[in-house]
Order: structure tokens, then sequence, then C-alpha cells
């Protein structure tokens, strides 16, 4: 008796909660999207550096993930949602110092300005900044490490964007 009222009570709270998944995000009446390539302002900022193909790398993942997490089709113009901005920072500073006053770790930090409009529902629009880093040792060159910190920051970046933008839970 006691199994089965255990059985009973875990198909009762696994059917509540739907076809929902944790990866799908809110698209409401919407269909499409586009997402505009993400300039690369990065020089403007001081201290920041321009790395080349960084604005198109972005954007494609970025267009990945949401095609990726969402039922919405990519399209070239005239979205029903739009995602546009620049890349505002990128810059590779020292973080800590050992007891001879060099950097014992640098810090590759970028930051997005990203505009969202949404057509279907025009109260979600906002403008903000998203930003994230990537800690490396001081003696290893940044070229040895470029890949795997261009993917953590992109993806918590991207994922940033993606629950601002669609995840309304």
């Amino acid at each position: 008796m006691k199994k089965i009222l255990i059985l009973l009570i875990t198909a009762l709270s696994l059917s509540s909660c739907g076809i929902y998944k944790f990866n799908d995000g809110d698209v409401g009446t919407a269909k499409t999207f586009e997402i505009r390539l993400f300039q690369n302002y990065a020089t403007q900022s001081p201290g920041s550096t321009f790395e080349p193909g960084l604005d198109r790398d972005f954007t494609r993942e970025l267009q990945d993930l949401i095609q990726n997490q969402t039922s919405l089709d990519l399209v070239s113009s005239n979205g029903d949602l739009l995602y546009e901005g620049e890349i505002t920072e990128f810059r590779i500073s020292p973080m800590t110092a050992t007891a001879d006053q060099t950097a014992a770790q640098n810090r590759l930090s970028m930051a997005v300005n990203v505009r969202f409009f949404n057509k279907t529902k025009e109260d979600v629009d906002f403008e903000k900044r998203f930003s994230f880093f990537y800690d490396y040792p001081a003696n290893s060159q940044f070229n040895s490490v470029k890949t795997a910190a261009l993917e953590e920051i992109f993806e918590r970046i991207h994922q940033d964007i993606f629950n601002e933008s669609l995840a309304n839970w």
C-alpha cells in the first residue's frame, strides 16, 4: 500500500510539470528572431584590445543558442524578436600578484551592450549590459587559453541574454 501511494504521488507530481523543459524559452506568439552583427567597439574602452573575428563568433553562437533552445526560426530581417548591440569591452588585466610583484593571474573580461525588441510583446523590450570574465595563470600565453576562455565567457553571457529575454519564470 505504501509503495502504491509513493508511486501515485510521484506520478502526479511529474504530470503537473507538463511538457515544460528548463531549457525552453518563453517565446509567446513570436515565430522568428533576428540577431544583427554585434559590432566590436571594444577599442573605444580604455585598456581594451581588438580581437579579430570576435564580433562574428559572438553573434553566431548567440544565434545557435536561441535556435537550439527555442522553436523560433532565424531570419535576416523583420524578426518578431530582434537582438542587436555591440561588444564594449575586451581586456586582459593582472589580477593577483606574487611576492616579487609580478602577476600571478590574469583576467580576460568581456562586456556586451544588448538591445532586445519583441514585436509581439513590447513591454519586455530592454537595453542592458552583460559581462563575464575568465581567469588564467599569468605564465600562460593568451593564445593557449583563448579557446577555453571565449567558450566560457560566451556561454555565460549568451545564457544571461537568453534568460533576460526569454526565460520568464
